[in-house]
């Protein structure tokens, strides 16, 4: 048994639509969100260091912004195998 044909398998299209105008969205516009606050975090630290000082704050900030990313990218995978599995059980 060849896996071609499901790859080709037909999907629900209502479920297509709520990730593409729904789930997409919100997991990019997250992301970018995670992105700006690892990129303050970023800024936060050379210019602390760039003074001078040694604070956690921008640390904190670097940390937590790639958590966020790796939380988001977790989520669009999740999200990309669940309605994959749903597909290919629907067909």
């Amino acid at each position: 048994m060849s896996l071609i044909p499901i790859a080709y398998a037909a999907s629900i299209p209502e479920l297509d639509k709520i990730k593409q105008f729904i789930l997409n969205p919100i997991i990019v516009f997250l992301m970018a969100v995670a992105l700006v606050y690892f990129l303050y975090g970023v800024v936060t630290f050379v210019w602390e260091a760039s003074k001078g000082k040694i604070t956690d704050e921008g640390k904190q900030h670097m940390i937590w912004g790639i958590i966020g990313l790796a939380i988001m990218v977790s989520a669009w995978g999740i999200v990309n195998l669940a309605l994959g599995t749903i597909n290919l059980l629907a067909s």
